[in-house]
Parts: structure tokens; C-alpha cells; sequence
């Protein structure tokens, strides 16, 4: 019996809440077809960075893995010639 109860606490463990309809994510930058992402167009980058200025991950910001990697290049760029801030205060 003790191997019913433990099957039975694993399957209850595994099962994950649903809260409504997830939404398929897709790069913006694959749909435009851009290639390059440009430092200097802040809009772009700014929709990226939160309130406090970390950069979105792509689990969030729904970028592929080629596009995330430029995007922090480019957000890093833009931090250095201060076209965007490291911070808010």
C-alpha cells in the first residue's frame, strides 16, 4: 500500500496549473526581418528594458536566441554611449 500513496503524491506533484490560454510567442525581429539591431534606435531597445533596466529574458520578451543575443550587444552599446540608462533612480 505504501507504494500506492507515494505513486500517488508524485502524479498530484507533477501536475501543473493552467491559468488560461498561453499566447504562442514569436522574435519580432525574425516576423520584420531584420538582421542587424541597431544601437542607436532607442524605441526598439527601450521596449526591452524594464523600469529598472535590466534586459528582458527571452522567455518574456518572446525573442528567438540569435536576436537576444545581438539585442544585449546592442542595449550594452546604447548603456555606454548613454542613449539608454544603466539605472532609474
Amino acid at each position: 500500500m505504501k507504494k500506492r500513496n507515494s505513486q500517488d503524491a508524485k502524479a498530484k506533484a507533477k501536475k501543473k496549473k493552467s491559468y488560461g490560454a498561453k499566447r504562442p510567442k514569436f522574435c519580432k525581429f525574425c516576423v520584420e526581418r531584420l538582421n542587424t539591431i541597431d544601437y542607436k534606435d532607442v524605441k526598439t531597445l527601450s521596449s526591452f528594458t524594464p523600469e529598472r533596466g535590466k534586459v528582458m529574458p527571452r522567455r518574456t520578451s518572446g525573442v528567438c536566441a540569435r536576436h537576444q543575443r545581438t539585442l544585449v550587444v546592442a542595449i550594452k552599446r546604447a548603456r555606454n554611449i548613454a542613449l539608454l540608462p544603466f539605472t532609474t533612480d
